[in-house]
């Protein structure tokens, strides 16, 4: 499957095996390097100065080849090399060759750059064979590289994975990528916890020479990176002949009077995601809150009680931002016993922990989305990763887990674990997680499985907030900008958006 994570040396066996099967080196790195320059070329929206750092193995040719196409595109190229010129292998000379007469070859470190210079930063310098701790010249020019993107707030992009991160370890002065474009598969060191800061968001080149030589059953039940080509499948475009109907009931039991908003990203969340019909269930000293602040696509329903929605004619159920602490009864009868799939979320998950209700006595399929702080509360987590916490969780319990985080990871027992690739850092803010909650109830609405709408939804809101960057900050985004390019990225997820 397409996002199934390898180790380092496996890759490096694939392609042994490849190669002596009569698949071409260089023409394979010619057409990963062109790869990478296509996914540079869909995210920069207009050339400026790209910064190659390249090493003298395969990871440099590849850098080497991509910014040939850079340059075509009317990037302007400089190039800092980790060894003399008549030091690279064969393979990356050639490259480098054709480079050379259009690029700026800079023997010394790099410190100034002409004022309002764009620059992205290409690291090319050491691929998945290599060995941490970093050390000599490869650590000076790591510690370039990434000096660099502090002064200028360049944008990095580490080829195949980021120089100093590798399997068995992470270097602290590793590169420190905003984008890591691996070649073929994730490899295992990108979903190391320690490795999360310094790979970034993980895109996938795809080398069908490679792909199609790996075995498929091998790869079933291993970890997986959720990526358009995985997920695909999940969006399918609507029927002309379609109706609300079609897209599910969904039931939002969100928000209080101290926390109205969280009721208002979740249910218009779930709208923008695509459920045919929505439904915010409100106690009666909270409706004139809700009356005036939601928009006029999502129905309000005043209830006395919780416990009522059990026997609402509904398709899913998201339950939990902005609840409170009260009416804890009444939560916990709905969250036991309504008979569709459930989002449980915030304080549905803190009543959980605090009532100790055992999550094996569900009936009904439920997707848990804790942050690390919630889960601690639901399970001991202290000194496990957080793939070991997943898989704990629901070895034990007949539940879906959304485990958020910079590398969200969703598990699911007789499911392979997967981790999110998409996100930034403007998620970091009080509402995001109750965005999440609304797409995914929308998704289970459709029909889609608690893994699968857990995988996509988690997908879709790292893409939109991504998208949003390109028109706000990090510091000045907000959930509602999320909600508003959550579009772009089912087009994005399609292959639509230009």
């Amino acid at each position: 499957m397409p996002g199934t994570i390898y180790s380092s040396a496996e890759i490096q066996e694939l392609e042994r095996n490849a190669f002596a099967a009569g698949v071409n080196n260089e023409e394979l790195m010619r057409k990963a390097g062109a790869g990478v320059a296509g996914k540079i070329l869909a995210e920069e929206r207009s050339p400026g100065v790209c910064i190659v750092f390249a090493g003298k193995g395969n990871n440099g040719g590849d850098a080497f080849v991509a910014a040939l196409h850079l340059h075509a595109a009317g990037w302007q190229i400089r190039v800092r090399l980790l060894a003399p010129v008549d030091a690279l292998s064969p393979t990356a000379a050639k490259p480098w060759h054709d480079l050379a007469p259009k690029a700026l070859l800079q023997p010394e470190p790099i410190t100034s750059l002409p004022p309002q210079t764009r620059v992205i930063l290409l690291d090319g310098i050491l691929g998945v064979g290599a060995r941490a701790p970093l050390h000599g010249d490869a650590q000076h020019l790591v510690g370039e590289l990434n000096r660099l993107r502090e002064r200028f707030s360049a944008r990095v992009y580490a080829i195949d994975i980021p120089t100093g991160v590798t399997d068995e370890a992470v270097d602290k002065g590793s590169v420190r990528a905003d984008v890591t474009l691996t070649i073929t598969f994730p490899k295992t060191a990108l979903v190391r916890d320690d490795a999360t800061d310094f790979v970034g968001r993980i895109d996938v080149v795809d080398l069908p020479e490679l792909v199609q030589r790996a075995d498929p059953e091998a790869a079933r039940h291993r970890p997986l990176v959720s990526v358009p080509e995985n997920l695909r499948e999940l969006a399918p475009l609507r029927h002309f002949e379609s109706h609300k109907g079609n897209y599910g009931r969904v039931g939002i039991v969100a928000g209080s009077r101290d926390y109205p908003g969280a009721a208002r990203l979740c249910a218009t969340a779930a709208a923008r995601a695509g459920a045919g019909l929505i439904y915010l269930y409100v106690l009666p000293e909270a409706h004139p809150l809700m009356a005036v602040s939601l928009p006029p696509e999502i129905i309000i329903k005043t209830v006395e009680t919780y416990a009522s929605v059990v026997h609402e004619r509904l398709d899913a159920v998201g339950l939990g931002p902005g609840l409170g602490h009260e009416r804890g009864t009444e939560l916990l009868d709905l969250i036991q016993n309504f008979p569709g799939p459930m989002v449980v979320d915030a304080d549905g998950l803190n009543l959980i922990a605090r009532e100790r209700l055992d999550p094996r006595s569900l009936a009904h399929p439920r997707l848990f989305t804790p942050h690390p702080g919630e889960m601690a509360r639901l399970w001991p987590t202290e000194g496990k990763t957080r793939a070991e916490i997943v898989q704990e969780y629901v070895r034990e319990m007949p539940v879906t887990l959304l485990l958020k985080g910079a590398r969200t990871v969703i598990g699911q027992s007789g499911k392979a674990l997967a981790y999110n690739s998409t996100g930034t850092a403007g998620q970091a803010t009080g509402g995001s997680g109750d965005v999440l909650t609304g797409v995914c109830t929308a998704l289970l609405g459709r029909k889609l499985t608690p893994y699968d709408a857990a995988r996509l939804g988690a997908w879709l809101c790292g893409r939109a907030s991504e998208l949003a960057i390109g028109e706000q900050s990090e510091e000045s985004m907000l959930p509602t900008d999320t909600i508003a390019f959550l579009g772009c990225a089912y087009q994005d997820l399609r292959g639509q958006r230009r």
